[in-house]
């Protein structure tokens, strides 16, 4: 069986010390190719911002995985799995593979905690200022077309950071039990279900997000 028992999946730039840390951006599998990322980065096919998380990905251990592709963990071999600002960027096939997967590998009464930008925030903000441009550039549903060669080619590198679907907690609990979950609901900022949760940061982005959390069966 696994010694893995806590996952943080999608953790990008907030890996979780002492979990095991995933994320599937390219820049994982660039940084195993040290001169072909600065060549890319020479020719300005790699942003800084790119280049800069690949160095942090190499010293910080973060594991390359596709949880819509399925991790290479075994069934009921993880306690906890955590994701913070994920999900909106996939789409629903990709959602409904991705809590497929949260279940096959979560043993029974495992916890999964979901972070997402919170629509009804969003919302409310909009109702209050009435400023539609803010709304609509907050929820980035949309991005520029590439108009240059290098801005297509620097999409096919990296992809698109846009999102797919949007939600809020009752939505984002709503999907849960509707994928098998039980016991799903919104949980304050700080607090958790999960037992001795350090160093999990219990207040990521609080701004702008909603965190639910829901047991596997």
């Amino acid at each position: 069986m696994d010694s893995v028992t806590r996952i943080n999946v999608g953790c990008g730039q907030t890996p979780t010390k002492g979990w095991r840390n995933f994320d599937n951006s390219l820049s994982l599998r660039l940084a195993k190719i040290p001169f072909l990322v600065t060549l890319l980065y020479r020719v300005r096919l790699l942003e800084k911002s790119q280049y800069q998380f690949i160095q942090f990905v190499r010293s910080n251990k973060i594991e390359y995985g596709d949880v819509t592709k399925g991790l290479q963990l075994s069934n009921s071999s993880v306690d906890v799995l955590y994701s913070s600002h994920l999900l909106e960027h996939l789409d629903q096939n990709e959602t409904a593979t991705f809590l497929k997967e949260a279940r096959r590998i979560l043993r029974s009464g495992g916890i999964i905690r979901l972070t997402v930008p919170d629509l009804h925030k969003q919302v409310r903000q909009y109702v209050e200022t009435g400023d539609a441009d803010i709304f609509i550039g907050g929820t980035h549903l949309s991005q520029p077309r590439p108009r240059t060669i290098a801005q297509r080619l620097r999409i096919l590198l990296v992809g698109t950071r846009h999102h797919q679907w949007m939600y809020d907690g009752h939505s984002l609990c709503r999907l849960l039990l509707n994928h098998g979950f039980v016991n799903a609901s919104i949980v304050k900022a700080g607090e958790t279900r999960i037992r001795n949760p350090e160093p999990l940061d219990l207040k990521e982005r609080f701004s702008e997000s909603v965190y639910v959390e829901a047991e596997n069966p």
